[in-house]
């Protein structure tokens, strides 16, 4: 297969396939349709769920973006994916917490970080979980159907930025493997 622009890459899972300026090939969706669906999340707000999370992050597309890098952005507010092997926090074994680029929330420990030779950063658990009880994690599991196929998308729970997919066939106890892109993701230390 020829090499992809890079920003193809980073759209969402098979959506570079039939890729036109404005919209989807042959998605029967007209621009308007599409135009009026962007123009909605250009406004889009993200309240905070859960009630020991304060603080509500409300911000705009145009502010999304000079936040964010372009790769970031592309990932965490337009659900895409960084290329397999390429992410800063593949083979990082530094010990800490790895928060939420976009809202600094704590997502996951270094300590649930295994090498799962998928290309990606993967966890056994997000950060807060007891047992199977994630009411106190900062991630949200979401439905995805966008490949073709039913998936786990993990969001973050303070700000809604995409963060990867979750899969059952991690190592035990879970059995799960977060498969998370590493520029979701800012690494802190743990303090000595």
């Amino acid at each position: 297969m020829a090499r992809l622009p890079r920003a193809l890459l980073l759209l969402p899972s098979g959506e570079w396939r039939g890729r036109v300026v404005r919209g989807l090939a042959g998605s029967g969706r007209g621009d308007a349709v599409l135009e009026a669906e962007a123009s909605k999340r250009k406004m889009a707000t993200h309240r905070v769920p859960g009630s020991f999370l304060k603080r509500e992050l409300t911000l705009t597309e145009a502010e999304w973006q000079k936040k964010l890098t372009p790769e970031q952005f592309c990932v965490t507010r337009e659900k895409g994916t960084e290329p397999p092997f390429s992410g800063v926090y593949l083979d990082h074994k530094e010990p800490g917490m790895y928060h939420c680029v976009c809202c600094d929330s704590p997502l996951f420990s270094s300590e649930k970080k295994f090498c799962s030779g998928t290309g990606w950063p993967s966890f056994s658990e997000a950060h807060g979980t007891s047992g199977s009880d994630e009411s106190r994690a900062g991630i949200l599991r979401r439905l995805d159907t966008s490949s073709g196929s039913a998936r786990t998308e993990v969001v973050c729970k303070q700000c809604e930025a995409h963060l990867g997919h979750v899969f059952p066939d991690g190592p035990e106890p879970s059995g799960q493997r977060f498969c998370i892109n590493s520029v979701a993701l800012k690494f802190k230390p743990s303090k000595q």
